[in-house]
């Protein structure tokens, strides 16, 4: 036996992904006396700069915002007691097709290799026991999702032992109603095109693939407060509109696909620590 602890690593491509996908494990595990690494991949400098300027205006100073991203981050960990958090720091690649994604140093031009090594030494510093990540596809197609799921694949390679390992996810009966959740809080939204609809029908996965339902709701608050700490990007943050309560009724269970596993804990489980303590 080892008096190690126990120990969850979480890899998110930007400040503020922490908050979305995973805010509820990482606060429910650090609760229990679990060890929460953060990896954060990206700077957020593609973000909305102060008084909601947008990348591409003039007035958009992408490190500036970078600077104040980061120290959003850091209110965001000390909400969901992240016991360490370790940034990459590589350049935020914007989404899909913008000219940033050719930038000089952006994460979507760096070679797999040079991420999955420098990743690879922080697993091999903190060796955990659980590793979460996106799909191959980064959830929705961000270029910066689909590296960091890239680079953790790699970087797994590189190591041993092996963790478990999640991607994030969500069931498409909650994607049904999310629907419903923003026409309920007055957002507009317009029929998408054919191509939008179809791309959108991909993300999340039908509830019986999912492995992994996380009951989350009694850290439901913390999770809505470490969103809250990212207030520079509060218009792209719909769910803070949501309010307190009505976020915890909606947001009260984590799904994850179970990727990598050598505990031989059955499925479904309701535990990413499952056949490990």
């Amino acid at each position: 036996m080892t008096d190690r602890p126990l120990t969850l690593m979480a890899v998110h491509a930007h400040p503020d992904d922490e908050a979305t996908g995973t805010g509820g494990v990482l606060a429910r595990y650090a609760a229990e006396g679990i060890r929460t690494v953060l990896v954060t991949c990206t700077d957020g400098g593609c973000g909305d700069g102060p008084g909601g300027v947008k990348p591409g205006d003039p007035e958009h100073d992408p490190a500036a915002v970078a600077l104040m991203r980061r120290q959003e981050l850091e209110a965001s960990c000390e909400v969901l007691k992240i016991s360490d958090l370790e940034m990459l720091d590589y350049a935020d690649s914007g989404m899909m097709g913008w000219p940033s994604n050719e930038a000089p140093g952006a994460f979507w031009q760096t070679p797999v290799e040079e991420g999955a090594a420098r990743l690879a030494e922080l697993m091999r510093h903190y060796r955990p026991d659980v590793v979460v990540t996106y799909d191959e596809n980064g959830f929705y197609g961000h270029p910066d999702h689909i590296q960091a799921h890239r680079i953790t694949m790699a970087a797994l390679e590189m190591i041993e032992p092996d963790p478990k390992v999640y991607w994030t996810t969500m069931p498409r009966s909650m994607m049904g109603r999310f629907g419903e959740i923003m026409r309920e809080f007055g957002e507009d939204m317009p029929e998408p095109d054919p191509a939008e609809a179809a791309e959108m029908a991909k993300i999340g996965l039908p509830d019986d693939e999912i492995t992994t339902w996380v009951d989350t709701t009694a850290f439901s608050g913390q999770k809505f407060d470490a969103l809250a700490a990212h207030a520079s990007q509060g218009e792209n943050i719909f769910f803070l509109r949501m309010g307190k309560e009505r976020f915890g009724e909606f947001m009260g269970v984590e799904t994850f696909v179970r990727v990598q596993d050598a505990t031989g804990a059955a499925l479904p489980e309701n535990d990413l620590f499952a056949g490990l303590r």
